[in-house]
């Protein structure tokens, strides 16, 4: 890659057959990205877009040399998102999280085949990585009926033909989301089915150069949206109406969806985990969020803040939970660099004061890409021993969180920070301020 000609090259949509990422500067493009207002801003802010021909070839030697490592045939992939980290091609994404009609196979040599729905393999033929458009992997109940065998049958038979082919005939296969017939059809072809999700939660983990730049993309575009929603955010507006501003914005920005509902305001933000409806946000009392949204380039940008809303100030005590918890998430990210042991991370972690303990966040971090990935930081007294063993490596990313939530309280504090992790220690990803008036400024 060259690195010069990446940072002084200048975005213009006006100009020439590529755009800058290397997508056809074509406005019946087949790839879905970045709109011009995403370039536009970026450009503002003199970001590097990301090669996106070097990050899909990245990723794909990624998943190879996970297959290689673990001695199997393959890797064949249901999930949408590992479908996405493969391929970087997407089709009816939220549909096929619970209609599962794509799976993808990338062979031990390095083959990619991917199984589409029948009428729309042409949406991967951008990627040359992909050597085959086929269809057929769609063995659930609602597509097949009571005839699901027959087509498992089908399937298998053909990840059996093309594992003989292009993973040395080893027939060890990892596989991460098959439905029962599927996983059943494909044992009885002599498969040993290994657990696929290990092997593309591990690959996805360290995120190649191109991924952090699409990354910086994506988290500049989700601040803007959140801009929007803090501009729009106001007394006598609904929490529906306010996340709505969150989904529009980052639909203009080329993004692709929200994964939760996690906007509450006032006394529905205690306990944690309310889903924004149709109350009425009050004068002077608090909004907290937690974006999980899916952007720019489908990356995640995993960031929780709490507002301040209305004319009068913050109680003190609100101002005392929201300073700890930023001292939370501050002190916390001071442990990130290279070569930490994960365990570590769980039992040299900042201490919440009793009284928030036991309304705290499930984590806290967890690792971010395409959603919210491996591994998951657990509290000391939520820690399984063995479950989540390694170390920190340069590449990974962390978002570091905090709920300070009193119990029996009227009200949460959110907050959370996405983290790259760098050769020498760390990096916050993520800009946006914290509420002066919370931080009783």
């Amino acid at each position: 890659m060259n690195q010069h000609y990446r940072t002084t090259r200048k975005i213009d949509p006006s100009k020439g057959t590529h755009l800058l990422d290397g997508t056809p500067n074509d406005n019946d493009r087949m790839e879905i990205g970045p709109t011009k207002l995403a370039y536009d801003e970026w450009e503002a802010a003199d970001l590097i877009l990301p090669d996106l021909a070097a990050m899909r070839a990245y990723r794909h030697r990624r998943l190879v040399d996970a297959v290689v490592a673990r001695d199997l045939g393959g890797v064949l992939m249901f999930d949408p998102l590992n479908i996405r980290y493969a391929t970087d091609s997407t089709n009816m994404q939220l549909w096929n999280t619970h209609n599962p009609f794509r799976a993808v196979l990338v062979c031990a040599d390095g083959y990619m085949v991917i199984w589409d729905y029948k009428n729309a393999k042409f949406l991967s033929a951008f990627n040359p990585l992909v050597q085959e458009q086929r269809s057929g992997a769609d063995l659930f109940y609602f597509g097949r009926g009571d005839k699901i065998d027959i087509a498992a049958d089908t399937f298998s038979n053909e990840v059996r033909t093309l594992i003989e082919a292009h993973g040395g005939g080893n027939m060890r296969l990892a596989a991460d989301k098959p439905m029962v017939h599927g996983l059943r059809a494909l044992e009885a072809q002599g498969f040993e089915v290994t657990d696929g999700e290990e092997l593309t939660e591990k690959a996805r983990s360290i995120k190649g150069p191109d991924e952090i730049l699409a990354m910086r993309c994506a988290s500049h575009a989700c601040e803007a949206a959140c801009y929007e929603m803090e501009k729009a955010c106001a007394p006598g507006l609904s929490e529906d109406e306010v996340w709505a501003v969150l989904h529009a914005e980052n639909i203009k920005r080329g993004g692709e969806w929200i994964e939760t509902r996690l906007l509450s305001s006032g006394p529905r933000t205690n306990p944690w985990f309310q889903e924004c409806g149709p109350r009425i946000i009050q004068n002077n009392e608090i909004v907290a969020f937690d974006t999980d949204l899916v952007g720019s380039y489908g990356i995640c940008v995993d960031i929780s803040r709490t507002w301040w809303v209305g004319d009068a100030d913050p109680r003190p005590d609100m101002i005392e939970a929201m300073r700890h918890g930023v001292e939370h998430i501050q002190t916390n990210m001071e442990m990130l660099k290279p070569g930490v042991p994960l365990r570590d991370l769980t039992f040299n972690a900042h201490k919440l004061k009793p009284e928030y303990q036991e309304l705290k966040y499930g984590c806290l971090m967890h690792g971010v890409g395409l959603c919210d990935e491996w591994p998951l930081i657990r509290y000391p007294d939520h820690h399984v021993e063995g479950a989540f063993d390694g170390h920190l490596e340069a590449g990974m990313v962390l978002c570091v969180e905090a709920l300070i939530s009193p119990k029996g309280g009227d009200f949460s504090i959110k907050l959370e920070d996405q983290v790259l992790i760098t050769e020498d220690g760390y990096e916050n990803l993520t800009k946006y301020p914290f509420d002066p008036r919370l931080m009783g400024h």
